[in-house]
This record gives structure tokens, sequence and C-alpha cells, in this order.
């Protein structure tokens, strides 16, 4: 039997046969069939049960550092990917460059907020709220929309036992758009419309992307995040240098490097603001410091820095999967040397995830492939 990546490698329909995927050798008149090469990404990631591999992870994997040398990759690094909310670092950057930040007197945890897909528990939705009354705004000002916390069943619970329903402020992406709201109110923009592309708040973001990037994005793919900001298509390459560079920023102007460098402290000192309890996230940073920075986006996307490495990592679990994108970043951070056996002792819960039954016996394992595993 053939295996998964040979298996209907090309099907022939009667009467539909292709000239573009077939030759004829004139001298030895032979019909030569060219089968298309395989293109999928590789295997990082296996999930067993019992003796067998259940499913598998595909995905792409870019370590690049802050001289653009690409120092580790795997599967298709130049291929656009929507970063999502694993950029809100770099999206934050304007707030403090702007002045914003020192004019409304931030506290590392408004400003680690601002780089936050948050949980919505209590103290997430305290800082948004506080912050917000004291720019002279109100939760009306949100353009993020509303949704039910996704990551803290507590949370859930105690809001549905109390009656509340969720607003804009419940968003998980609250606290970048209170810091998108505050460099437009402080640079005189209008408040109404900041979400759109051709606002300044998200032109200015747009800019600073390209810089870090060192990428061109006026040609290239565009959506709009969950949170209705919009998102550029960009390769994981790029999106690594420029988490290399938010890292170890000492080559960059020295008003962004400062913002870079305050920003990365503060999410240090308040790793719970940027996710929450028992998140991937805040677990990580609240034991690594300032020696790792992560940040997770939608759709199996995950960046990160290493200052003391001058690297930046960015990758892409290809069917989106949050366990699979996870495992492929502590991986990653074993094998560079990153994540060493104290720390990942520290984090036994993100480097050994055991399956369990119902009956809380042991049943699989998710693990990093071969060509990953550290």
């Amino acid at each position: 039997m053939q295996g998964h990546d040979e298996a209907s490698c090309f099907a022939v329909v009667k009467g539909e046969i292709s000239a573009a995927n077939i030759m004829t050798d004139t001298k030895q008149s032979k019909t030569v069939v060219e089968m298309p090469k395989n293109t999928a990404n590789p295997i990082l990631i296996e999930v067993t049960r019992g003796d067998m591999v259940e499913s598998i992870h595909r995905g792409r994997v870019a370590v690049v550092d802050v001289t653009e040398k690409v120092a580790l990759h795997w599967g298709d690094i130049e291929a656009p990917v929507y970063p999502r909310s694993a950029i809100k670092a770099i999206q934050a950057l304007p707030l403090v460059e702007s002045g914003a930040a020192d004019a409304f007197a931030l506290s590392d945890a408004e400003l680690a907020i601002a780089c936050a897909s948050h949980s919505g528990e209590a103290r997430h939705i305290k800082t948004v709220r506080a912050w917000l009354e004291r720019m002279g705004l109100s939760e009306d000002n949100l353009e993020c929309g509303p949704h039910w916390p996704r990551h803290h069943q507590q949370t859930l619970h105690n809001m549905v036992r109390a009656g509340v329903v969720p607003g804009d402020v419940h968003n998980n992406c609250s606290g970048k758009h209170t810091g998108m709201l505050a460099t437009a109110h402080h640079l005189g923009e209008p408040l109404s419309g900041y979400t759109k592309p051709t606002h300044p708040v998200q032109q200015r973001i747009l800019g600073t992307l390209e810089a870090l990037c060192g990428l061109d994005l006026s040609d290239a793919p565009r959506g709009t995040d969950g949170c209705s900001v919009p998102t550029w298509g960009i390769p994981l390459s790029n999106m690594a240098l420029a988490f290399a560079r938010l890292g170890a920023p000492d080559e960059l102007p020295q008003a962004r490097a400062a913002a870079a460098t305050r920003i990365r402290k503060a999410i240090a000192a308040e790793p719970f603001m940027v996710a929450g309890t028992d998140r991937y996230c805040t677990t990580m940073m609240a034991a690594a410091g300032e020696a790792i920075f992560v940040k997770t986006g939608a759709e199996g996307v995950f960046c990160a820095a290493l200052p003391e490495y001058g690297l930046g990592i960015a990758l892409k679990c290809d069917d989106g999967a949050v366990r699979g994108a996870q495992l492929m970043l502590t991986a990653v951070l074993r094998r560079i040397g990153a994540l060493d056996e104290g720390l990942a002792a520290q984090l036994d819960s993100l480097v050994t995830i055991p399956l369990n039954n119902c009956n809380g016996a042991l049943v699989g394992m998710v693990r990093p492939s071969a060509s990953l595993s550290f």
C-alpha cells in the first residue's frame, strides 16, 4: 500500500488528459507522464494513540537573525501568511513612539494589554476600562466587536450566572484597540473609523511593519482580522526578521529601539496581561522573563523573539491548530537551546503533552516529529 504522500499522485479522467502533464518521446515512441511534485510542508507534530500515530500537524517555521540570515527553517517560509494577533507588539510600537504612552502615563500592565490576546478575566477588563476612562473615552469608542471569553471557563460561567452580556471590552483584542485609540486621541486624529486601512493609525502600523519586516507591503494580500483591523500577508521569513529586530533592536532608529525595549520589558513584568491564567504565552514568559518573548496568533500562527540570541521565530501550523503551533514553538525553542533543561522542567506542561481518556488513563502523546525533535 502506498504511503499518504504517494497515494493518489495523479488521476487520469478518460478523454481529459492534460498536455501539460504528458510528453511524447518521438524517438522511443513512448509516453512520459510528469508526476506532480510534493509541495506539502513537513510533518512537524505527531499525535499518538496506543501503538500508532493517529493524527499529524504539518507546518512551516522560519528562524532568522538580525542580519537577515535564515538560521533554521522547515517548509515553505516565503509564501505569505496572515500574522493575525502574533504581531500585536509591533502594532503597539506607534503607541510608544508617538508619545501617547507617556501622555497617558501608561503602566506596564496597560502596555502589556495593548499587546494582548487576553482571556477576558476580571483584571483584564478592569485595566482596559480604567485606561479608557482616564483618556475620557468609553467602551463605546471600541470597534473590535464583542465576544464571550474563550480561554477562561470560570470567567465565562461567572458572566452567564450574573446575566452579563459581553461588550467590546470583553474582546480579547480590546487592549490593542485601546492602544490604537490612545494614539489617535493623542495625535488629534479621528477616533471613529480607526480600524479602517486608510486611517492614520493603520497606515502608521503598516509603515512600522514594512520597516521591521524589510518588505514593501503595498501589493501584499490584505484581509480583515477578527477584530476588524487590516491584516497583511507576510512571508514567515520576514516576520521572523521583524521579531529578531524587536528582540535585539540595536540597529533600529533610537526612538523605535527604545519603544521595542520598553514594550518587551513591560510584558516581562506583566505576563498575565498578555494572555491569562494557564495560557501558553503567560506561562512561558512568566518563567523565562525577558529572555523569551512569545505571542500567539489565530489559525496556528506563533512568533517569538530571543534577545540574547538575536533571533526571531515565525511559524504556522498548516491546519490552524493551536496545539500543533504551541508544540512547534516549544520544540524550536528547545532545538535552539533557549529552553534549557532547567526552564523546560519549569514548563513541563508546555513540553510534555499527554493525552488522557475520561478516566485519566494515559492513552497517547502529542510530540514533535523526528525532523523537529530536540
